[in-house]
């Protein structure tokens, strides 16, 4: 027996939607780039924080930096989500490690030179969701990675006096990781106008499990503009591309689950009775069968992001700044996935994310001895619409409360700290897969999503 071409257990390779903490930041965007600007509320365009990270916050702004800066750390974040379900009441508590994301930046601006010249290496984009082996949505995905790496050469040049541009392209590298089961009640059979369901298969019946390891090439480039409209006023742009990654030839394996059931007497498919179900599926997991190591392509752009602030320093030892972040998700619309298995149809999966935005607040307070103090606030709207919050990605607003402290130690060496309190309202999402455009959240979401996150930043910085 062939289970017939086009089976919906192919979308087990959604991993890819992902494109990109989709239960950590907007969309599945990372802003834990430097300990200054997260202890900012990610409130940094218009001032750079002073130190090497400007060539993410603001690549002009590396231009009024002095001599040698540089910057190496990392953010742990600690995530606790949980998918509550209508018809159960069950909670079902995520799985997610710790992730950490690291960032470097050097930059050198000569005294008197008008160029400063930097590098940069960050993750701006990123995504870890994870599930224990009971949760009903393992079938859309169990565990979903996403690591997106950006290396960025800067150049800062001084216009003015009082104004900076600067540019740097970028080279990208992205790693995606997907496990999923599989559910056999959805298959349909070959020759029959019926899926295992009617064979008396219970729905989300595990017979099989996917996993799914690709990686890709990306470039782009990113643009700043920064300078003072007043003695107390500053004012910041960037602007970073959008980088599409096609991942090509990513691997595709599968292993079969065994069910433990039996053919019935009578069965359509006019096999024996007592026949074991799981001998009839094993011809899928080897030779020509459609779930065997393939390969499969599809591509994913990272959107672009525009952040625009300013910057008040009428107030003395205290800098006050105020962002706006869009991130454009709106192109992410659907995701076209290309197997190599003759066996196995094609799929366009349906995605339909709006853009999404941001309000930054920040203040940061200088003391005599080159310490600072900051706090931030940044609200964020959702950019996945209600029909696609999903186990892989249950996207939804959040408030970002952050602390944050630069503390001298010796020399020109100093330690910063930073702490991000992420909170959600909870969002209504579904566990199973959208097959057609006309589904509705209404049809589809089965029960609340909510998160929390805790996030630690700690950089070590000198300048010479």
């Amino acid at each position: 027996m062939q289970l017939r071409r086009g089976s919906r257990y192919w979308l087990a390779l959604t991993a890819l939607t992902f494109a990109g903490s989709a239960l950590r930041a907007q969309g599945f965007g990372l802003n834990e780039i430097s300990t200054c600007g997260l202890g900012r509320g990610y409130a940094a365009v218009a001032t750079g924080c002073h130190d090497a990270s400007a060539i993410y916050w603001n690549p002009a702004a590396a231009a009024t930096l002095n001599g040698w800066n540089w910057v190496v750390g990392a953010s742990a974040i600690a995530l606790n989500g949980k998918f509550v379900q209508d018809t159960t009441f069950r909670t079902y508590k995520a799985d997610v490690p710790t992730a950490i994301v690291p960032h470097a930046f050097l930059n050198y601006h000569r005294a008197g030179s008008k160029a400063s010249f930097g590098l940069g290496v960050y993750v701006p984009y990123g995504l870890t969701s994870q599930w224990h082996t009971d949760f009903p949505g393992r079938f859309s995905a169990q565990k979903a990675s996403l690591q997106t790496l950006y290396v960025q050469p800067n150049v800062g040049w001084q216009i003015t006096p009082n104004w900076n541009i600067g540019v740097g392209p970028i080279v990208g590298h992205s790693t995606v990781e997907l496990r999923q089961s599989l559910d056999l009640s959805t298959v349909p059979v070959t020759g029959q106008p019926f899926t295992f369901a009617s064979l008396g298969v219970a729905k989300h019946t595990e017979f099989g499990t996917a996993r799914l390891k690709g990686d890709a090439w990306g470039y782009g480039a990113h643009f700043g503009l920064q300078g003072k409209l007043s003695s107390n006023w500053m004012f910041g742009v960037r602007y970073l591309t959008p980088i599409t990654f096609k991942y090509n030839d990513a691997d595709a394996t599968f292993a079969q689950v065994n069910t433990g059931l039996i053919l019935p007497a009578g069965n359509p498919l006019g096999l024996p009775t007592g026949t074991p179900l799981d001998a009839v599926l094993l011809g899928q997991f080897t030779g020509s069968g459609a779930l065997t190591a393939q390969k499969v392509n599809t591509k994913i752009t990272h959107p672009q992001q525009l952040q625009v602030g300013f910057a008040y320093t009428g107030y003395r030892n205290w800098e006050l700044e105020a962002d706006y972040a869009m991130i454009g998700y709106k192109a992410f619309k659907e995701l076209p996935i290309d197997f190599s298995n003759s066996a196995t149809t094609d799929r366009t999966l349906i995605e339909d994310y709006n853009n999404s935005s941001a309000i930054r607040l920040g203040a940061e307070y200088s003391f005599a001895n080159r310490a600072r103090a900051r706090a931030g606030f940044a609200g964020v709207t959702r950019a996945a619409p209600d029909v696609t919050v999903t186990p892989l990605l249950p996207e939804q607003d959040r408030a970002n409360y952050s602390l944050g402290a630069t503390i001298p130690v010796f020399g020109n060496f100093m330690v910063d700290a930073g702490y991000v309190l992420v909170t959600t309202p909870g969002r209504r999402g579904r566990i199973d897969e959208r097959t057609s455009t006309t589904q509705t959240a209404a049809q589809l979401n089965s029960g609340v999503y909510s998160l929390t996150a805790n996030i630690f930043a700690l950089s070590l910085k000198a300048s010479f």
